[in-house]
Formats: C-alpha cells, structure tokens, sequence
C-alpha cells in the first residue's frame, strides 16, 4: 500500500513537500513516481526515481523547481515542491513501479496511493 500525505494551501511561490509512505519489503527495489492530475485534467507525469535513487526524470513543467528523493530505510518516497503557482493545483498520487524500472509512463506503474491535493493560490 502507499499513503500519500503533505498536501494542503500554500500562495504562489511558496513550498510544500510531499511524502508517500509505503508497505511491504519489496520498496527499496522498485522505482517510484509522482503524478498529478488538476480538475477536468487528466493525470501527468511529475517525477521519477530508481530504486537506488541514482537515477531521476522530471517532467518539464517541474524540471528545476521539484526534487523526488527516497529513503529506503523509512520506506518513504518525497516530492520537495518549490516555487508553486496555481498551475500546480492538483491531486499528487505516488506510485510504483515494476521492480527495476523508474519510467514516466503512467501505464507502467503496478500501484497507486490516494492522493493528496495541492492548491496554490495565487
């Protein structure tokens, strides 16, 4: 299972992060991704990271202002948001990957968190 949590209000410009929290003993060998999907939208990739950690990809709309990281020893993958705007606004799901694989496509994950919602104010 993974249980999303960090989301909340914050203004333009400011900063949030996101945690997903995940079960079983198999997190530290499966890459992980953050996706969003804002109201009337559909879901986008926002980042991804490899098992290890070594290997990230960001979206272009994030590149430069997000930072994925994991902690494997809490089981815990992290969004690090900064420079918000209102085209942030969205509900942020995490989710895993296929062991090995750390891919943008949304199709590929195998499971998915609740989300969390994000709502910058501008």
């Amino acid at each position: 299972q993974l249980q999303a949590s960090g989301g909340g209000l914050v203004q333009t410009g400011g900063s949030l992060r996101l945690s997903c929290a995940a079960s079983g003993r198999t997190f530290s060998s499966a890459g992980m991704g953050w996706f969003r999907q804002a109201p009337g939208k559909e879901r986008e990739f926002v980042a991804t990271i490899s098992s290890s950690g070594d290997y990230t990809y960001y979206a272009d709309s994030v590149k430069g202002r997000f930072t994925i990281s994991r902690d494997n020893a809490k089981n815990t993958v992290y969004l690090q948001m900064y420079s918000l705007t209102p085209e942030d606004t969205a509900v942020y799901y995490c989710a895993r990957a296929p062991l090995g694989r750390a891919p943008s496509n949304s199709r590929e994950y195998v499971s998915w968190g609740q989300g969390t919602l994000v709502t910058v104010s501008s």
